[in-house]
């Protein structure tokens, strides 16, 4: 296939967990609730309620539905959360860092042809300023927001609203992600998904499946060059 055609091959990365790590909030929730377990237990739930608003058509934006699950979540576990506690939150919320296979796996798609954008559930402005801190944002030509048609991931009309403004066809479109309900989603929206096994993650064994399963993220790349080129 030529270089040119190569470039109508576009991949949609999404961002939290998957390019960005998580994990650096930890220490803030064996601080405050002694248990860094608990990371997981409100991503879980800020998953839900993310998708819970968009099944009930409500929108909040993503940064402030964090802090309202985080609340939660606290008055679950009797925590009382101080002022300093949120905006230590908030601080750590916008530097994560990096995945270390992000930048390499990013750089060879990129150099063998294919277009890269992102579709986060986080606003705007939050998405666009997490990774420019953490140095990814010039891989991308453009970044896409669920703010723009203002339902969570993995509402079908997400994907489509990226497919449309990009003028391509769902076929050329191919998802990576860290999360079943991602791939789900642009599975069902028509597209190709990559799946990334993240710590904490693990593929969901009913229903449509990527075809391509890995646990990281430069054997991923390296695989959808050989199928996508």
């Amino acid at each position: 296939m030529s270089q040119s055609s190569k470039r109508e091959r576009i991949i949609v990365f999404d961002v939290n967990e998957t390019l960005l790590d998580i994990e650096i909030l930890e220490p803030f929730f064996e601080r405050v609730f002694g248990d860094a377990r608990v990371m997981r237990q409100w991503f879980a739930e800020l998953i839900l309620y993310s998708q819970a608003l968009s099944l009930s058509s409500r929108y909040a934006p993503f940064g402030q539905l964090a802090v309202a699950v985080l609340k939660m979540v606290a008055e679950i576990k009797n925590v009382s959360l101080t002022a300093d506690d949120l905006e230590d939150f908030k601080d750590v919320m916008g530097r994560l860092p990096a995945h270390q296979d992000a930048a390499p796996a990013l750089e060879m798609l990129r150099s063998a042809g294919f277009r890269l954008v992102t579709l986060t559930n986080s606003a705007p402005e939050a998405g666009q300023a997490v990774l420019q801190k953490a140095e990814l944002s010039q891989y991308f030509e453009k970044q896409f927001s669920v703010d723009a048609v203002k339902r969570f991931k993995p509402a079908v009309e997400t994907y489509s609203s990226v497919a449309s403004a990009l003028g391509a066809d769902p076929s050329a479109l191919r998802l990576v992600a860290a999360h079943t309900w991602d791939t789900l989603g642009a599975l069902a929206a028509g597209w190709k998904a990559a799946l990334l096994i993240r710590p904490g993650n693990a593929p969901l064994p009913v229903g449509d499946q990527p075809d391509v399963i890995e646990k990281d993220l430069l054997v991923i790349a390296r695989r959808i060059i050989t199928i996508d080129q």
